[in-house]
């Protein structure tokens, strides 16, 4: 029943051939892959996902858009896209930022090219049960030497009072030479009545010389339990600056990776992240060096308030052939409570000669010396102890291109410590 579940879907929505037979195949491996494997975090009995395929109603919680910048932007809750926008000359240059069904009309080959290229289905357990029941999905595409002028957004929302499944697809195809912004929100809305699982993939595809800043805002709530899974493939002297913000509030398992194909690519990873309650984040970050003098950064904050647990797996690996390669990382959390939890776990993997590489990592409290130079200026204790945290987690949020955004962040952080 599962599969004719699965293909009644399919259908319905007038999916390619290929893609059926990809959700299929990936429904056969789906009992013979591993879950992934994130160090120090356990969540194989987390439940991340029923076996259901289908679509979510309009929801009565969609907020008012009408507001918005100008800027290149697509909203969707749930399954339904709510609103779409392209200035007229980025449209005229061929760049599309709309849902994957409109896409595959525009540009079939190119998502049938890229689509699973940067996770393959047979990766991991999870990664198959993504490819066989994801329900929406959307693709951006910038043309060769096309550079953006404004800033892109997608606005990804669950409704917290339905039940559906949030497997969400996200593909970005940046083509050669090109250049673009992107700011990405996944947030829920709603009362939280609703228990749900959420499986997100994000593929982005850096070809040869682009260049692409990726920003994201996470801001899930509490009724679900979330596997997130963010990818960069890169080709020869392609770029991609991450700049991650996990702000959720239910259970969640993060995958981000880049792999550094081509020669002379880079990544730079810059990932904040809070855990508070009796939440659960586990994160493992990666950067694989294939090519000849690429480098790959990485840089994660995190800050524990009450009970939540927060771990940071920092893997960095130069593959046998990648001479010149260099990868750096380096984790650090706060720990505003005595009864949080956090590991904080640097990696480093190296098959090969002539190479840079190094590592740190740390977990501690709120300096007290900060404290008191902060508080003898007249702050109370909750207000230095807030800039403390600010300054600790600034190095992403700066990083972020819309500065209604970064005070967005801010704004979160700031109510979740009021909470304590």
């Amino acid at each position: 029943m599962t599969r004719e579940t699965i293909l009644n879907f399919s259908q319905g929505k007038a999916e390619p051939v290929w893609l059926q037979e990809r959700r299929l195949q990936a429904l056969e491996q789906i009992d013979k892959l591993p879950l992934p494997k994130i160090e120090r975090v356990k969540f194989h009995r987390w439940n991340l996902g029923d076996g259901t395929i289908a679509e979510s109603q309009v929801s009565a919680n969609v907020p008012d858009f009408s507001s918005l910048s100008a800027n290149p932007k697509l909203v969707q809750v749930g399954t339904q896209t709510i609103l779409e926008s392209m200035p007229a000359h980025l449209a005229e240059q061929g760049v599309i930022f709309t849902d994957f069904y409109s896409a595959l009309e525009e540009i079939p080959e190119l998502i049938e090219t890229f689509f699973g290229k940067a996770l393959p289905f047979n990766e991991d357990k999870l990664a198959a049960y993504h490819t066989a029941y994801f329900n929406s999905a959307a693709v951006l595409y910038v043309p060769d030497n096309v550079e953006l002028d404004l800033p892109v957004e997608g606005i990804f929302l669950q409704d917290s009072d339905s039940s559906v499944p949030f497997n969400k697809h996200i593909l970005i195809i940046a083509g050669k030479n090109s250049k673009v912004s992107y700011l990405e929100r996944f947030q829920s809305i709603g009362q939280g009545r609703a228990k749900a699982t959420a499986n997100i993939t994000v593929e982005v595809l850096a070809l040869e010389g682009s260049q692409v800043k990726f920003s994201a805002i996470d801001r899930l709530g509490d009724n679900l339990t979330t596997y997130l899974s963010r990818r960069g493939r890169l080709s020869a002297d392609a770029s991609i600056d991450w700049a991650l913000g996990v702000m959720n509030e239910g259970h969640l398992v993060a995958d981000f990776d880049s792999d550094l194909i081509g020669d002379g690519s880079h990544a730079n990873l810059k990932v904040v992240a809070a855990s508070s309650g009796r939440q659960v984040q586990g994160i493992d970050t990666r950067v694989t060096n294939y090519g000849k003098n690429s480098v790959g950064h990485i840089l994660q904050h995190g800050v524990i308030l009450e009970r939540g647990t927060l771990t940071f797996n920092g893997i960095g690996q130069i593959i046998k052939g990648a001479k010149g390669a260099d990868a750096q990382q380096e984790s650090r959390v706060l720990m505003l409570s005595d009864k949080a939890r956090s590991d904080a776990n640097p990696i480093l993997l190296i098959d090969e000669n002539e190479v840079t590489a190094g590592h740190a990592a740390s977990i501690g409290q709120v300096d007290p010396e900060d404290m008191y130079y902060l508080m003898s200026r007249g702050l109370d204790q909750a207000t230095a102890e807030r800039l403390v945290i600010r300054g600790f987690l600034g190095t992403v949020i700066t990083e972020i291109p819309l500065k209604e955004v970064r005070d967005e962040m801010i704004a979160v952080l700031d109510e979740k410590l009021e909470k304590r």
